[in-house]
């Protein structure tokens, strides 16, 4: 009897592991999916989304960038229709108009640009026209107008102003949730009419503290993912901001792995490694649709996309850091319209790719 377990044993170990790995999704990109006007240019795509009649709205670091490093204008918003072809550009020259870093669309075709320097998020009617703007940029005519610093502590957040923000998503009641990320470390929440509900976190590694809150989302059941880039990790927390988990991605990084920008490192978890080039840091929330919603997230190095249930259990992965189709340059914004098709904004290539998925595949190994 005992040799027989023995025997089980040794023949369910491999069988353990092999259901541990993690399946490698097949997909396709298609090429130059987005069709951009003669003479006109993307410059970082930092976000993407994708509004109920699949037109698709980018978020660029490009288009009228002029004057010094500080002060000029890299943020342009472009729409393309289902098809890729380009439709118009929105909000040319706006005010808020700074740094770009993250874009949706809510639930009524509304857009939501969220520009990191100018510490503003301005709402768009489907028409295009502005309908809300939160926050305020410093005034240019103030003396010491200039980047924001980073002090160690933190100055205090403030009600209704932000520093550096850097994503939003929205809840089945109309709530807009903020991700506050750079500068301060938290969420904020404002009801559908546009007034302030509350914040929460500060900056940590605590459940409910945040080291760049650089993306958030919301599931069918109103809880709130934010992905906590420099802790490696994302949070989950219920509608009125109570932590409820959090998850990691901990995945083999493959022997041939590419670092797009700077010296590859020879242990990517050692501790000079920044924390959003570890393997795992996630940059981006997408949530798929219901009913059997999952959630996607990417990191930097090893430039891969990973798909995980809402429970944070990995079910696969896809692509790597490179320059070429089917290869991901700092994978910045993010939407998944659907299970099986994501559209990835880049920081260093300076595009968005089309994905198809093919999970079925998968199976047939």
């Amino acid at each position: 009897m005992r040799y027989l377990l023995i025997a089980l044993f040794l023949l369910a170990a491999p069988l353990a592991r092999a259901q541990q790995a993690i399946p490698e999704i097949p997909y396709d990109s298609v090429p130059d999916f987005l069709k951009l006007p003669t003479n006109m240019y993307l410059g970082e795509a930092s976000a993407v989304t994708v509004n109920s009649k699949g037109h698709v709205f980018v978020f660029s670091r490009g288009g009228s960038s002029v004057g010094p490093a500080f002060a000029e204008t890299a943020a342009q918003l472009l729409e393309f229709d289902a098809s890729g072809k380009f439709v118009r550009e929105i909000g040319k020259n706006l005010y808020a108009w700074s740094f770009a870093h993250g874009i949706k669309a809510d639930p009524h075709d509304n857009i939501w640009a969220v520009d990191k320097g100018s510490n503003m998020i301005v709402k768009f009617r489907p028409n295009g026209l502005v309908d809300m703007v939160f926050g305020r940029k410093a005034e240019a005519s103030d003396e010491d107008t200039g980047p924001l610093k980073h002090p160690n502590p933190p100055l205090p957040a403030v009600a209704s102003q932000f520093r550096q923000p850097t994503d939003v998503a929205f809840d089945s009641k109309g709530n807009a949730f903020i991700s506050d990320g750079y500068v301060n470390s938290r969420v904020a929440k404002i009801d559908k009419n546009g007034f302030w509900v509350k914040s929460w976190g500060d900056r940590g590694s605590e459940p409910g503290q945040f080291s760049t809150a650089h993306g958030i989302g919301v599931d069918a059941q109103d809880h709130v993912y934010v992905a906590d880039r420099s802790n490696r990790r994302i949070q989950v927390f219920d509608n009125d901001g109570n932590f409820l988990r959090q998850i990691t991605i901990d995945a083999p990084v493959p022997p041939d792995a590419y670092e797009i920008l700077g010296n590859k490192p020879a242990d990517p978890m050692a501790a000079n490694v920044p924390p959003l080039l570890k393997p795992g840091a996630p940059w981006v929330i997408c949530i798929s649709p219901p009913p059997h919603q999952f959630l996607y997230t990417a990191d930097a190095f090893p430039g891969r996309i990973y798909k995980l249930t809402l429970d944070g259990q990995l079910v696969g992965m896809l692509g790597k850091a490179g320059r070429q189709i089917k290869q991901f340059g700092w994978i910045h914004g993010m939407a998944c319209p659907s299970e099986n098709t994501l559209f990835v904004a880049e920081v260093t290539n300076w595009r968005v790719q089309k994905l198809t998925l093919h999970p079925e595949k998968v199976a047939k190994k």
